[in-house]
């Protein structure tokens, strides 16, 4: 079994990531179903997370990913979810291309499983706190959402952004599995969005479908495609379109030099005579940019300038 499972998990981390949008009931419902496996191994593999950390960046990154998908062109957002547990913040950009980064504060956090026998990530991330979503929709000033963080489970909270901050009623499914050496088995989640014009027969309907629908990642792992996830909610699905999710930085020597540019002459001077050298490691990818004293004397120059 172990062995099996091993197999699945490396079969999924070589699947490319998907995403998908349809609608149903004649346009009164839209949904998102999405599989994050491959990124949100590359998360873990960059920011070396333990398994309960993995799950709690994994369902934020599954969660940007899908309202990245709700964008356009160049519109881009941030999610951060500060809670009070241990894990501290974590952070995940997206936008509407399906590129999708992200980072946790305290990697190195696992707990004993939940009383569901489930990773803790609601003990990770803690039960106060808050969630913001900031949306650069190419404004003058960008979009900013914010509620109570209401169980720390993370699902649970989208699906209540959703509601109070964008008036929109949602389902959010979530899910990271990951194996006992700590890499990821299958990730991926939806999102059901209810719009004007429904009955409260239909509202029934799907409130059912989604009680009785298994775990994301059950379904996945058992080799479930996205198209059938959505159709065990909603039978008439229609799929609009969809796209590939990866994960992408932004980062670059050029940026990062322009940050130590920032830094002033003489802050860059003091960093040359009293150490002679500098590393800049990425929040979001982790990647290390070293400089040495004759590249930083090139950097102090600019500066002066």
């Amino acid at each position: 079994m172990k062995q099996l499972r091993r197999l699945k998990s490396l079969e999924n981390n070589h699947k490319q990531d998907r995403l998908i949008r349809g609608t149903a009931m004649e346009g009164r419902v839209r949904a998102f179903a999405v599989q994050t496996t491959a990124l949100v191994e590359e998360l873990r593999r960059r920011h070396d997370t333990f398994p309960t950390a993995t799950a709690a960046m994994g369902r934020t990154a599954t969660a940007a990913a899908m309202m990245g998908a709700m964008l356009k062109g160049e519109e881009k957002l941030t999610v951060q979810i500060k809670g009070n547990g241990p894990i501290g913040q974590i952070v995940a950009d997206a936008n509407a291309k399906g590129e999708v980064r992200g980072y946790v504060h305290n990697p190195h956090v696992h707990l004993p499983s939940n009383s569901k026998g489930k990773l803790d990530v609601a003990g990770a991330v803690g039960t106060e706190g808050f969630l913001h979503i900031t949306k650069d929709l190419g404004l003058k000033e960008p979009y900013r959402g914010s509620v109570p963080i209401i169980s720390g489970e993370l699902a649970e909270d989208f699906t209540y952004y959703f509601a109070t901050s964008e008036q929109t009623p949602s389902a959010v499914g979530l899910g990271v599995l990951v194996d006992q050496d700590s890499s990821v088995i299958v990730a991926g989640g939806f999102i059901v969005q209810l719009l004007p014009g429904l009955s409260d027969d239909e509202i029934s309907a799907i409130e059912t479908s989604l009680g009785e629908l298994s775990p994301v990642t059950t379904l996945l792992e058992q080799g479930m495609e996205l198209e059938e996830l959505l159709r065990q909610v909603l039978p008439d699905v229609r799929i609009m379109d969809g796209m590939d999710i990866h994960f992408r930085c932004e980062c670059s020597r050029e940026r990062v030099e322009k940050t130590l540019i920032s830094l002033g002459q003489s802050e860059m001077e003091q960093l040359i005579e009293e150490d002679g050298k500098a590393e800049v490691v990425c929040q979001f990818c982790n990647e290390a940019y070293q400089f040495d004293r004759e590249q930083l004397e090139s950097i102090l120059e600019q500066a002066k300038s």
